[in-house]
């Protein structure tokens, strides 16, 4: 297939290294089974129009517009769960957690009245996802902060917002080790979250 084949990324940590917090078994089974497919199915989908192997799935998922139709939502569906995944990993860390300093803890207090402000809404919003999503923090296309929920796995790039930080709410992202309690893990994922990570996404916007 062609040379531009998209393939699962390595992560920067071992499957155990974010335990307890999130377990080896969920991070393996995460990783190796639920991503992988999702590159499969992108790999599939593109090789009907071998020539958008050219563009970014980025790209693709800004203008869907200008995928074909009739792999239109596989592209959205497994190119999204393939960016999403590859920005959730990067963004977690085994020395993760703690108070987040800088310009965008500033803008996170001008934005939401404080980081723990944040922090709830960030929460609420992921717990209140009907079914399977992801929560999101977002610089909006008018150029502000915001918190949002999205189905599935839609990005927020295809609504023209760039997605600085994300939650996976898929039950495979949790329901292992926090069974139905989706609330348990939205707090315990704030111990993994890699702050350098994800002040350096925001910072390249």
């Amino acid at each position: 297939m062609d040379k531009k084949i998209h393939t699962l990324p390595e992560l920067p940590y071992a499957y155990d290294a974010l335990a307890p917090f999130i377990s080896k078994e969920i991070m393996e089974l995460h990783h190796s089974k639920h991503h992988a497919a999702y590159i499969k199915n992108l790999n599939d989908a593109l090789g009907k129009h071998p020539e958008l192997f050219e563009k970014t799935v980025e790209d693709l998922l800004k203008d869907l517009d200008v995928v074909p139709e009739d792999i239109r939502m596989a592209v959205k569906n497994n190119g999204g769960g393939h960016v999403n995944h590859s920005m959730f990993w990067e963004t977690m860390s085994p020395k993760g957690g703690g108070e987040l300093t800088g310009v965008l803890a500033e803008e996170i207090t001008k934005t939401f009245g404080s980081f723990e402000d944040f922090k709830a809404k960030f929460n609420d919003a992921g717990a209140k996802r009907f079914g399977s999503g992801w929560v999101w923090l977002v610089r909006t296309k008018e150029g502000k902060l915001n918190v949002l929920s999205t189905a599935n796995q839609d990005n927020p790039m295809s609504e023209g917002h760039f997605p600085i930080m994300g939650n996976d709410v898929w039950e495979h992202a949790y329901y292992l080790q926090y069974k139905n309690v989706r609330a348990d893990y939205l707090k315990a994922w704030w111990n993994v979250v890699n702050w350098q990570a994800v002040e350096k996404r925001f910072n390249n916007i």
